[in-house]
């Protein structure tokens, strides 16, 4: 008769399972079990014995006590309420329980505390709301060590040219240094998620670049549409042209500026590309100086993103 093999569990795993807790994939939980993939996370991370860490999605907390033993502090965010009870009773009676704070809730709702460095096995429905909250956080941390879809982490590590680059690479370039650190199978999580995973590493730029970030968005936000075509033809949809002329109209009123009768936004728009040279390039060759070139030429006609 062949041999059944016995299935492997961590210990904590085994007291999770017999007090019944259920992982709900459909909220993004698959606990990382590998603790070779953990050690490697928080190597990463280079936390100093003050660091102040932030971890989003403790789950039963492989992760959080080794943070623990590590930092200063850790500020642990949690949705799930069981997973809180599992992780305050892991840490209880230890020295590590007055180092632990817990804040239940989702942590796009909530107010982030001061932190020095972020580390999060991310529940994959947030990633892209997540790490703009992040870089959009004052005052700075150092790095977060974040782990994500495997494409998503592509997409926030594409260059101009490649087949990933979108909006959202040139957003997070725009802020942070990105690096792409490992890739991590499914089969390092409990339960295994269908896809596999990456572990990124962002670092703010700080100083931040200067630029009004809301404008900046704007601007490529409609670049991006539709990422193959002429700036020329992006710029053509009727929407942008409405959004663009009644922020030129505001602009002008503010700015005690006359428009003539025979003002057509479309020429405008057409005449600064034309002078900047930007008509006929594509936004999945551009990089961060080529939208800032244009957009200040965009502004500098008094057309406005925001």
């Amino acid at each position: 008769m062949p041999k059944v093999k016995a299935e492997k569990k961590s210990r904590q795993h085994q007291e999770v399972k017999s007090q019944g807790i259920t992982f709900n994939t459909g909220i993004g939980q698959h606990i990382l079990k590998n603790p070779l993939v953990v050690n490697g996370i928080i190597e990463k991370a280079a936390l100093r014995p003050t660091d102040v860490v932030l971890e989003v999605g403790p789950g039963t907390g492989n992760m959080t006590v080794k943070l623990l033993e590590k930092a200063k502090k850790v500020v642990a965010c949690e949705l799930d309420t069981r997973l809180v009870a599992e992780l305050q009773k892991r840490v209880q009676c230890t020295p590590m329980q007055t180092k632990l704070q817990i804040l239940v809730g989702d942590v796009l709702k909530t107010e982030l505390p001061f932190f020095d460095v972020c580390v999060a096995n991310l529940p994959y429905q947030i990633s892209s709301p997540f790490v703009f909250k992040l870089l959009l956080h004052r005052p700075f941390f150092r790095c977060a060590v974040l782990m994500f879809q495997r494409e998503f982490a592509m997409r926030l590590v594409a260059k101009p040219g490649d087949k990933l680059y979108c909006r959202l690479s040139i957003n997070t370039q725009l802020l942070a240094r990105v690096d792409h650190l490992m890739k991590v199978g499914k089969n390092n999580f409990r339960p295994p998620p269908k896809v596999e995973s990456s572990v990124v590493r962002i670092e703010p730029k700080n100083p931040p670049p200067p630029v009004n970030f809301q404008e900046w968005d704007g601007l490529v936000r409609i670049a991006f549409v539709r990422k193959n075509k002429t700036l020329s033809a992006a710029f053509k949809s009727t929407a942008v042209e409405q959004l663009l002329e009644k922020n030129y109209r505001i602009h002008c009123s503010v700015h005690n500026t006359e428009i003539p009768q025979d003002f057509s936004i479309a020429q405008k728009i057409e005449t600064v590309l034309q002078e900047s040279e930007f008509s006929e390039k594509r936004a999945r060759s551009m990089d961060i100086d080529d939208f800032m070139v244009l957009l200040h030429a965009f502004n500098s006609a008094g057309i406005h993103f925001s």
